[in-house]
């Protein structure tokens, strides 16, 4: 079992895959540094992250598990970025996009997240989606 962490700044390795598919909470940060950030999410079926835009941020999703749906845009009206993605699919969402990932499939979508720089405070655990609500 991963220890499911936030083990930054530390120099520190991980099986990405184990410590995404073990993850049961919405998000939980495993490595904060001074630039860069990795989390893991777990997004219910039927569920999803909510449409959100990071001013500052570029944002890399790596699926594990499950079918998604994303979505992107230059405003949250214009949404002309339309993919399902699933096992091993990458997201690439630049700074200034809003963006929703919609669980579309069967089972709950597992997927890790790099952003640079830095989104959440060191240690974040959201266990859920209202949790991460209640930062913003």
């Amino acid at each position: 079992m991963t220890e499911l962490s936030d083990h930054g700044p530390n120099p520190y390795v991980v099986d990405i895959e184990q410590a995404t598919l073990e993850n049961e909470n919405y998000r939980t940060t495993l490595w904060t540094g001074k630039n860069l950030q990795l989390t893991v999410m777990t997004i219910a079926v039927g569920d999803d992250i909510g449409l959100e835009v990071h001013g500052h941020n570029d944002q890399f999703l790596r699926v594990e598990q499950g079918t998604g749906h994303v979505q992107m845009g230059p405003t949250e009206d214009e949404l002309n970025f339309d993919e399902v993605v699933e096992d091993d699919w990458v997201m690439c969402i630049p700074a200034g996009s809003w963006h929703n990932v919609t669980n579309v499939g069967d089972e709950p979508l597992k997927l890790y997240s790099i952003y640079a720089p830095v989104e959440h405070a060191h240690g974040t655990v959201h266990e859920t989606k209202d949790d991460d609500q209640h930062d913003h």
